[in-house]
């Protein structure tokens, strides 16, 4: 791939100059400092607010409760800002022409492509990373230590889900050339997901049942299946990537 590292270290570049990189990482930190907080105190708020009339109906908190509750809000805002970050990446270089620009130059197409989705899976992971840590941290003070192996595939789990719903508005961007059907089409595909889930036994091979198997995970249980939904949504970002190469390849710029 002509130019593929010229190209990731343009857009880390690029990331952090328009302050996507900072911003996503500090939104995703803020969800892992405030996840834990509001597990551990959120009885006592509804105590407080409700007075005796809602008293004891939300039971102790436990520290499963924290991963629960950082689980949750990385599917309700995590991952939005995935389909956030991903919808632009193609479908706006392609609107305003920097896309044909760029093919001009000894680059090819699949590591213009490629760049990308290392960059977008390099933001993602370290936005997780630094999330997972500080919830852990956070997790070990108000609650107990979790356990530190099945916490960090825990938060790979995490990642896995984030890089499914990336992978689906990255195809759209791809083939479209509005970054904002490709992000409706994103959004779609997490209703989509969120409906299924109901579905008896194909839930925990959805994305969004990775949150659950992560939950397990990190307080130290194996969830099962686990090898089975690791591989379908690997494999659905592996189709959705390769599509979108096959489609960039024979776009007209």
């Amino acid at each position: 791939m002509t130019g593929l590292q010229l190209l990731i270290r343009k857009e880390l570049r690029e990331q952090a100059r328009t302050m996507r990189l900072p911003v996503v990482i500090i939104a995703f930190a803020i969800m892992g400092l405030l996840s834990p907080v509001v597990a551990r105190y959120i009885r006592e708020i509804i105590d407080a607010v409700g007075g005796t009339q809602l008293e004891g109906i939300i039971p102790d908190p436990v520290v499963g409760d924290a991963v629960l509750q950082f689980t949750k809000n990385v599917g309700q805002f995590g991952v939005i800002i995935a389909i956030l970050v991903t919808m632009t990446v193609v479908a706006a270089e392609k609107d305003h022409g920097t896309a044909a620009f760029l093919l001009t130059k000894p680059i090819s197409r699949d590591a213009f492509l490629a760049a990308k989705v290392v960059a977008i899976g390099i933001l993602l992971a370290v936005s997780t990373a630094v999330a997972g840590v500080l919830c852990w941290v956070y997790t070990a003070i108000l609650f107990e230590p979790l356990p530190v192996g099945g916490y960090a595939l825990a938060m790979v789990l995490v990642w896995l889900s984030l890089a499914v719903f990336a992978g689906i508005t990255f195809l759209a961007s791809v083939t479209l050339r509005s970054s904002i059907v490709a992000g409706g089409i994103g959004l779609v595909s997490l209703a989509a997901a969120g409906i299924l889930s109901a579905l008896p036994g194909l839930g925990s091979y959805l994305p969004t049942g990775l949150w659950s198997a992560a939950d397990q995970l990190a307080v130290g249980t194996v969830p099962d299946p686990l090898l089975g939904p690791i591989v379908v949504n690997v494999t659905v970002i592996v189709v959705a990537l390769g599509v979108a190469g096959w489609s960039f390849r024979r776009q007209e710029l």
